[in-house]
């Protein structure tokens, strides 16, 4: 819906901005170079990623996805196994444990910061339990601390989802540096994004970077020399040199994340209806600006959004649905989490990339905060006709 005065503040742009020079040359070099998978490219774009990330290897996949069910088979963990994850994020975290043939297994969220709630993995845990995966939720890490301390009480390795949070740091720690391994994905929406889809593993093990770079080309130890079942899951050739062109960007694209925060959190704070989770760490790094809207039912959020894309503003909903209540994972018998599904219902995800001008992003905030005090007078009144509703991960 475009509004009356014609501006529009859409939730994100994926058309190359202030790099287009740069991945233009990228995509020229790899089409001159007429080499496309698993060449040049993907090896300095994974050393340079490993470095990014403060590791000693990083695995170039197909996939974010693959990235975690990578890292789980890597590990040995596959049927008749459980492995302790969120509720609460994208149905691919609990899909790529269901891809090694193994169980997830959800423990509820945190109510405050809405990431794994480390009394409730311990509940979680029982005799077929083989891992914990974490998700660093919209780009603020785990409860890593809690996390480790319950992993060496049960002797469990812990695979960090960091698909949503690059450069993210837990008490100063990089994220994926801190459990055995950590997956990233490269989907053009995230942090440091693709023109399609990529992913990586980083970890510091050696051995099982080894492992993993054999599972995701067949399971081959030379050509056409396969050592074990793998997968065919590899970083393309184009997707990396694209990688390699933002990867330098990445350290002030996420500054730029973490201002724009700051001046939401600042504007908002007294808004009407609305709360902000709090940081549990200044490593977060912003991939989506999440306010919750206090509403059980999720009648005030969908009134709020269609408010406000009657005035143009695009908003997202990450995520309507808890992994755990998904039709897909009826077979797992997931248990029910009420803090994840409460959130499910009040999160709204508002406009946020290093593109985004400070003066759209104070239009937005004056709308959220203008629209929210109408929420405490009417809570349930009729959603505007025409609003966008999208749910991108």
């Amino acid at each position: 819906m475009i509004p009356e005065g014609g501006h529009r503040v859409p939730f994100m742009s994926l058309v190359p901005g202030d790099d287009r020079i740069e991945i233009r040359a990228a995509i020229d070099r790899v089409v001159a170079s007429g080499w496309f998978v698993l060449g040049p490219e993907v090896e300095a774009f994974e050393s340079e990623f490993a470095g990014a990330m403060g590791a000693a290897h990083a695995v170039g996949v197909g996939t974010g996805t693959d990235a975690i069910a990578l890292v789980l088979r890597a590990l040995d963990i596959g049927p008749g196994d459980e492995v302790v994850t969120t509720p609460l994020s994208a149905a691919y975290t609990a899909l790529a444990v269901m891809m090694t043939g193994a169980r997830p297994v959800f423990a509820d969220v945190d109510p405050v910061h809405l990431t794994l709630d480390p009394d409730r993995v311990e509940q979680a845990i029982g005799p077929r339990t083989r891992a914990i995966l974490p998700v660093h939720l919209y780009g603020q890490a785990a409860d890593m601390g809690a996390l480790e301390r319950i992993a060496a009480r049960h002797n469990l390795p812990i695979v960090e989802d960091c698909c949503q949070a690059h450069l993210a740091t837990a008490a100063g720690r990089p994220v994926g540096t801190i459990g055995v391994a950590g997956a990233f994905s490269f989907y053009p929406t995230k942090n440091l994004g693709a023109l399609g889809d990529g992913g990586a593993v980083v970890t510091n093990d050696r051995a099982l970077a080894a492992r993993i770079r054999r599972l995701r080309n067949g399971g081959q130890t030379d050509r056409y020399h396969h050592e074990e079942a793998g997968v065919n899951s590899r970083l393309d050739e184009l997707q990396a040199a694209i990688l390699r062109a933002r990867l330098p960007r990445l350290g002030q694209w996420t500054g730029r994340r973490r201002a724009l925060a700051a001046r939401y959190r600042g504007l908002l704070a007294n808004a009407a209806a609305i709360d902000l989770p709090p940081e549990r760490d200044p490593g977060h790094v912003y991939h989506l600006f999440v306010v919750r809207v206090r509403d059980a039912r999720g009648e005030a959020r969908l009134a709020l959004q269609t408010s406000l894309a009657s005035r143009g503003i695009e908003t997202l909903i990450h995520y309507p649905v808890p992994i755990s209540r998904q039709p897909a994972l009826a077979g797992v018998d997931p248990r029910d989490c009420p803090a994840a599904a409460r959130a499910c219902n009040e999160v709204l995800s508002l406009p946020l990339h290093p593109g985004l001008s400070d003066a759209d992003l104070d239009m937005v905030a004056a709308a959220v905060e203008s629209e929210s005090a109408e929420l405490i007078q009417d809570p349930r009144r009729p959603a505007a006709p025409g609003g966008p509703v999208r749910n991108d991960s």
